[in-house]
């Protein structure tokens, strides 16, 4: 846990405590008084709410009874199954609900000693990058002596109860918890990367190859402690909380408790025609209704295993609400699938672990381009720079990168009328291997992933990225929205993930004495052809190296032939126009490199902006003797330092 703990309403837990018991009296917490406003904004319950401590409800109460379990969480009249699946979730994993529910032990009732009791607890839940305390008293919205909300199918157990009311004062009120997501509450409880994927939209159910990948996929996440939950969406002819043919509820969030891939002996061979079965256990939060399909509790699947069988698979069932499918059912009949990932960052760990960078930014409008940071999505060519830039590089020949941009929570906005997510998304681009200056125009970058665009809270993306220098840009939908966002980035080497502020060197006193850049110019060289055979096998490991008054790019060495591809780009902002831009080509030995010729170029802004190819000559003036080979190379040159 992240040593900075923020207060939420800076409350101060055990100093309020203390009065309490100081005072011989039950906490009441003005800042979520136990009234109306806490309860809603707009709907107001159809009957009566009282407020009501867990004494006044049960003989014993108890924060847990038995342990925790993902069993012991009933949905009440609240549309927030989302809610109660994210708890299902959580309750599996012992180091992250010790997390959300920190010092348990303490806080629990203690009969022996009733005067410690001040009606107070604590949760921690992962705003926005920043773990943060949120304190409650035990009052508990009732309906004829029930609990009208979450709750336990144990009368006495209460943690679900008051951890739902530490989330509902977080989002301004419990209405404001009406319709949400598992994925943001299970991000919100643990600090994990949340996707979510359409398994309509993949064909995840008709394409047996995407659905093995994402079988090994949620197989991997579920055994590194990840969380996931799925719902099939509501259609427009459909409505929420309708039932399909095979049981399953629309619209409603079911928790993924156990994932399998079982190899079968060889009587169970011939009975399923099949050596391995791919199988994933789902819960329903409504503890009861269930899947009605194949291995189905009462189906003709389970009754050709025994049980010892069972137990030796592990295909058991804790209890009700519980059911098991089999993968290619589920990818069927599910549409949505929010997985959370716990991204190891631990050095210590047995597993894959990751570097990891976060940033907090911001969407913000300003009528002078330049300072405009709000510029809308790749659609919107215009503006579409005039967004927030973050330059990152990947050092190894290739890395996997996973990219995490996660908008404000928007639910205490729910009481203007303003809750829904905004439309948000990102481009990641491949960029000159010296850009250190914001990007002011698209010329010899190369566009290499694209987010989903979704107004959902968080937008995941990972990629397999060549080894180089790369700019993000994260972007809302439409231009000029103003909202704050928290950037993560995961890769497998450091990053050095920064934001690019400048949009050009700074002047300086030194500016004066050493001369301010009077051009900018932007080169790519895409390839050498034709170049002189260096080994017996006739090939080369030929490199290109630029280079630019006292600056020098090299690009990676392509082995054996003698027409390579390089796509190496660089940027330069030069001093002095008249010296020209050389662009060499050698060929990488062990001992000593051989220089197999150069162009020479003016770079000058009137030059060719098409791709041209060039012939190689010796050392000297552009007139030097040639040699064999050419490069095809683009240049692009202004007078005006932020046009590129």
């Amino acid at each position: 846990m992240s040593s900075s703990m923020q207060l939420f309403r800076d409350q101060k837990y055990h100093e309020l405590k203390g009065q309490c018991i100081q005072q011989r009296r039950l906490f009441e917490d003005p800042e979520f008084p136990a009234s109306d406003e806490s309860l809603f904004y707009q709907s107001a319950p159809s009957r009566k709410v009282e407020w009501k401590r867990p004494k006044d409800l049960c003989e014993d109460p108890h924060l847990f009874v038995n342990g925790i379990s993902s069993h012991d969480l009933h949905q009440g009249t609240l549309g927030n199954c989302w809610f109660v699946a994210a708890c299902s979730c959580l309750a599996l994993r012992e180091t992250l609900w010790q997390q959300v529910i920190p010092d348990f032990n303490e806080q629990e009732w203690d009969p022996k000693n009733p005067e410690k009791y001040a009606g107070i607890f604590r949760f921690r839940f992962w705003c926005f990058g920043e773990w943060t305390e949120v304190v409650v008293d035990d009052l508990l919205p009732t309906v004829d002596g029930k609990l009208i909300y979450c709750h336990s199918n144990v009368k006495n157990e209460f943690w679900s109860a008051l951890l739902e009311k530490a989330y509902a004062k977080l989002a301004g009120s419990y209405e404001a918890l009406d319709g949400g997501s598992a994925a943001d509450a299970i991000v919100d409880f643990t600090g994990a990367v949340a996707e979510s994927i359409d398994l309509v939209q993949g064909k995840y159910g008709e394409i047996i190859s995407e659905q093995m990948k994402l079988f090994e996929d949620l197989l991997k996440v579920h055994k590194r402690g990840g969380l996931i939950s799925c719902y099939i969406a509501a259609s427009s002819s459909s409505n929420d909380d309708a039932e399909t043919e095979m049981g399953l509820v629309i619209g409603h969030a079911y928790a993924v408790t156990a994932i399998r891939k079982l190899r079968l002996g060889e009587r169970l061979i011939f009975s399923f025609k099949a050596e391995k079965l791919f199988m994933i256990r789902l819960r329903n939060p409504w503890g009861k209704r269930e899947w009605n399909g194949p291995w189905s509790d009462n189906s003709e699947e389970w009754k050709k295993v025994s049980n010892s069988e069972r137990k030796s698979l592990g295909l058991t069932l804790e209890n009700d609400g519980e059911f098991w499918m089999t993968f290619e059912d589920w990818c069927k009949n599910f549409t949505d699938v929010d997985i959370c990932r716990i991204v190891n960052t631990s050095y210590f760990s047995i597993h894959k672990t990751w570097e990891k960078k976060m940033m907090h930014g911001a969407w913000a409008k300003n009528s002078e381009p330049l300072l405009n940071r709000s510029g809308g999505c790749f659609d919107n060519r215009e503006t579409f720079l005039q967004n927030p830039q973050y330059v990152f590089d990947v050092k190894k020949t290739e890395d996997k990168v996973l990219v995490s941009l996660q908008q404000e929570d928007r639910r205490k906005y729910k009481k203007e009328g303003k809750g829904g997510s905004i439309p948000i998304g990102f481009e990641i681009f491949k960029v000159e291997d010296n850009r250190s200056y914001r990007l002011h125009k698209l010329t010899v970058q190369e566009r290499v992933a694209t987010s989903p665009y979704i107004n959902t809270r968080t937008v995941f993306l990972k990629r397999i990225l060549k080894q180089g220098r790369y700019i993000l840009i994260p972007t809302t939908y439409h231009p000029g929205i103003i909202t704050k966002f928290i950037l993560r980035l995961f890769t497998d080497v450091p990053s050095k993930l920064r934001e690019l502020k400048a949009d050009k060197p700074k002047m300086t006193c030194w500016s004066l004495l050493c001369g301010y850049p009077r051009r900018v110019t932007q080169i790519k060289i895409h390839s050498a052809e034709g170049l002189q055979k260096q080994d017996r096998s006739g090939g080369a490991d030929p490199y290109v190296l630029i280079k630019c008054e006292n600056q020098n790019i090299r690009s990676s060495v392509q082995h054996d032939t003698t027409s390579a591809i390089f796509d190496t780009q660089a940027i330069f902002y030069r001093k002095n126009i008249d010296s020209p831009i050389i662009v060499q080509v050698w060929n990488s030995n062990v001992l000593c490199d051989q220089f197999l010729g150069q162009a020479v170029l003016a770079a000058s802004p009137s030059d060719p902006r098409e791709e041209q190819t060039l012939q190689l000559r010796r050392r000297g003036s552009r007139e030097a003797a040639e040699v064999p080979g050419q490069i095809t190379v683009k240049v692009f040159s202004s007078d005006d330092l932020v046009e590129l």
